[in-house]
């Protein structure tokens, strides 16, 4: 069997990222975290954490959290049920949870913040470009995510969200400068763009469809969409912008579309463990309704 207080420990390392912050939120001395992960280390034939700046889970003390992420929200579950054995103070579960920044800047915070003002839990948000999402979960590193994988993660359950409709867009001083000649290959290879960080592929994808070929872009990297926006406005670049965070600045003519009625649909899917859980399953209740709201249906 394993022991948890010593499972608690690795997860506290590898939250808070080292053996000092880990005692003190656990309340107990620094070296019996290190004790407590040795001998749990000990136990299972081999490294947890990766000890560093901070400290890393190898992939055996990954699944080891994710093993504590679902035990946990069994016993949640079981709480629920028999309110005599919840802990004193009514302790909050943690719930990891990843998601695209798009979505997280627009339809997705405000159902999560609806979500955890009245679920027991302390969310761990986790940030990440929509085609990348599905492997926090593969690796056991959340146990929900947003995604624009359909087919499921082992242990996982998939279901659709809607589709997130993009607009490549820029200031009409920006498209005057660089695309008042049109918007093509030759063009779109010397106009700055903006991309959120390397693993974007949004802008490249749109230029395919253009101009059905790959065009090696300039680039800014700005990772905030609300960076993307000022930017844009100031015009120091175009880029791939969700329809509702610029609908207003469209509508009064500060940023125009690069190539009206050519938008690029992104689907999304909520993808999570499968865990008889019912915190989980409100989570996702409420996901799949804010997204109705948020998102094209597919």
């Amino acid at each position: 069997m394993l022991d948890y207080a010593a499972l608690h420990a690795l997860a506290a390392v590898i939250r808070e990222g080292s053996f000092d912050r880990a005692a003190r939120a656990l309340h107990v001395t620094p070296s019996a975290i290190s004790q407590r992960v040795r001998l749990l280390e000990e136990r299972v034939g081999c490294a947890l954490v990766v000890r560093g700046q901070p400290c890393k889970p190898t992939d055996t003390g990954r699944r080891m959290c994710q093993h504590l992420d679902r035990v946990r929200l069994l016993e949640q579950e079981l709480t629920d049920a028999l309110p005599a054995m919840a802990p004193e103070g009514g302790a909050r579960v943690p719930l990891p949870v990843a998601v695209n920044a798009d979505s997280l800047a627009t339809w997705f915070a405000p159902a999560l913040a609806a979500f955890a003002a009245e679920a027991p839990v302390l969310v761990e948000l986790s940030v990440d470009d929509q085609d990348h999402t599905a492997e926090w979960l593969r690796t056991g590193a959340v146990v929900a995510a947003v995604t624009s994988t359909a087919r499921p993660a082992n242990g996982c359950n998939s279901r659709p969200l809607g589709a997130m409709r993009y607009l490549a867009a820029a200031s009409p001083a920006f498209v005057d400068r660089y695309l008042a000649q049109g918007v093509g290959a030759g063009s779109l290879a010397q106009a700055p763009s903006l991309l959120f960080n390397t693993k974007d592929e949004l802008q490249a994808s749109w230029v395919r469809r253009l101009c059905h070929r790959h065009v090696e872009l300039s680039r800014h990297t700005l990772p905030s969409p609300q960076a993307f926006v000022t930017a844009a406005l100031a015009g120091m670049g175009w880029g791939m912008f969700p329809q509702g965070m610029i609908a207003p600045h469209l509508a009064d003519g500060s940023l125009v579309e690069l190539v009206p009625g050519m938008p690029l649909d992104v689907p999304l899917h909520w993808q999570t463990a499968r865990a008889a859980s019912g915190l989980l399953d409100g989570l996702t209740r409420q996901m799949v309704a804010a997204a109705r709201e948020g998102l094209l249906p597919l």
